[in-house]
């Protein structure tokens, strides 16, 4: 079960509801799988910048066209 007990952010959450990995997520973005997991854990000291955001929501709205960056991220 995705999620089990685990502190997780905006993006964690929406990752688990939909039971996608945080594997997947990271090969569609193209973006390091440590900064995946730090930002779906909730992780306060990572702040993504703009770049990294835009490769996460672009992977996202393969999956739901109507995600937006502020979904997930304090921008």
């Amino acid at each position: 079960m995705f999620g089990l007990g685990k502190k997780r952010s905006k993006l964690g959450k929406w990752l688990d509801k939909r039971g996608m990995s945080q594997s997947w997520l990271a090969k569609a973005s193209g973006v390091n799988r440590n900064t995946i997991n730090a930002l779906a854990a909730g992780d306060s000291e990572r702040e993504p910048n703009t770049r990294t955001i835009k490769k996460i929501v672009s992977a996202l709205k393969k999956v739901d066209p109507n995600v937006k960056s502020n979904d997930f991220f304090d921008i």
